[in-house]
């Protein structure tokens, strides 16, 4: 390995390069063992491009080509200046903070242009700290022109650039989350969120689901009104309503309004009306359930992962089953597959991303081999979202509290993940 960094044998070369030759044997050797990697594996591991660096280091080239430009001008400035006073027949100008009272003779524009390329460099030279303040120069959402055009010869290299408002993955997601363009008056947001761990050799360790019905009323004359709540859940569900609706109406007729009829809902605020919870370990329960069986073989493990949809009335969007993976064994290589996969190399996990699930595509699998153990590949994960709730609790009808008549409104359901781990 030695050679693919060092030209000779010899000590100055060495020196040259210790620090690649500590990277690469960093790579080789873990808690005290020899790594199964080869040579190619090691470059891979050991050149990694950051795009992070990237980003930062084409920021701040931009900044020393605006800190040549703002030095070039300056120069013209003072040569302008020198050549009016001269002009004129009046004595050059002093330039304080360059070492002299005057600048005068042949040798000026050279004097003025060394002395602001020495004080522009050395503003630029040292490595920027965070700054406690706002600060443009890290600022990776600037819309700068040459930033822009380094990032766009990174799409042209392949590199996939990520949203820097969000902090996550750009996806379908975004486009099944986004709210309802037309946005009524009366507008209900439905959401529902999952928490759930189950074992790897089956069982429903917990599961806990929570879901609430949010109002919001953008216009105060439908501020009395009251919502037609339709409750088909048959998995016993705890309901509770806000302290200001009245319970007794909603446990009689299903129908969520204030106590005092003479009051009125709060306007352009979300307003959370009801509220359920459902815990439970029954394993039917389980919206998706998850099987991954790693088994031994003579170069590693084989693993055989596969998913089956239970509630058949559930359209699950974006799922991503996310396999962890033993570090410094290299890519998977995959064998048969529904739907598609990325491997991290980085974080060492392998997505297996399924645009959608549901009756018509309830059941799938994965299979791989890679180098490792039966426990490398726990615990699972898995994250989805769907625009169907689990519990089916829906408002069906809105009506005004004087004359019960029907009202306009809009719904908005989202059923998201909190934690969905198979251990």
């Amino acid at each position: 390995m030695i050679p693919e960094y060092c030209r000779a044998l010899e000590e100055n070369e060495i020196s040259e390069h210790c620090f690649d030759l500590i990277f690469a044997f960093d790579e080789i050797v873990a808690l005290g063992y020899r790594e199964n990697v080869n040579l190619a594996q090691i470059r891979t591991f050991t050149e990694m491009d950051s795009h992070e660096e990237k980003v930062f280091r084409a920021v701040r080239e931009t900044q020393e080509r605006e800190a040549k430009a703002e030095m070039r001008r300056k120069a013209k400035e003072l040569q302008q200046a020198r050549r009016d006073a001269e002009r004129q027949g009046k004595k050059a100008p002093g330039f304080g903070g360059f070492g002299s009272s005057a600048v005068s003779g042949g040798s000026t524009t050279a004097m003025i242009t060394e002395t602001i390329i020495e004080t522009e460099k050395t503003k630029v030279a040292p490595a920027p700290a965070r700054p406690s303040g706002p600060s443009k120069a890290l600022k990776l959402g600037a819309k700068g022109k040459e930033v822009d055009n380094f990032v766009d010869k990174l799409k042209s290299e392949g590199e996939t650039i990520m949203s820097s408002n969000s902090g996550k993955r750009t996806s379908e997601a975004a486009k099944v989350l986004t709210p309802p363009v037309n946005m009524e008056s009366v507008h209900m947001k439905i959401e529902e969120k999952i928490a759930l761990t189950c074992g790897r050799d089956g069982g429903l360790q917990n599961m806990e689901l929570h879901g609430m019905i949010m109002l919001r009323i953008s216009d105060d004359k439908f501020g009395r009104i009251r919502l037609h709540v339709e409750n088909d859940d048959k998995k016993g569900v705890q309901l509770q309503t806000h302290p200001n609706v009245d319970k007794k109406l909603f446990t009689a007729e299903s129908l969520i309004g204030l106590k005092n009829p003479e009051k009125s809902f709060p306007v352009n605020s979300d307003v959370g009306v009801l509220k359920w919870r459902l815990q439970t370990t029954e394993e039917s329960f389980i919206p998706l359930t998850i099987n991954c069986w790693p088994s031994e073989s003579g170069n590693g493990c084989d693993v055989n992962i596969e998913y089956e949809l239970q509630e058949e009335n559930l359209e699950l969007n974006d799922v991503i089953i996310t396999i962890p993976l033993p570090s410094g064994v290299g890519a998977p290589v995959i064998g048969e597959i529904d739907g598609e996969y990325r491997h991290d190399s980085r974080r060492n996990t392998l997505e297996w991303c399924l645009p959608v699930i549901d009756a018509k595509n309830k059941s799938g699998s994965l299979e791989f081999s890679i180098a490792g153990q039966p426990n490398d590949f726990f615990p699972v994960q898995v994250s989805f979202i769907s625009k169907k709730n689990y519990c089916n609790i829906q408002v069906t009808k809105v009506t005004q509290v004087d004359g019960n008549s029907p009202v306009r409104f809009s719904t908005e359901t989202t059923f998201l993940v909190d934690k969905y781990e198979i251990l």
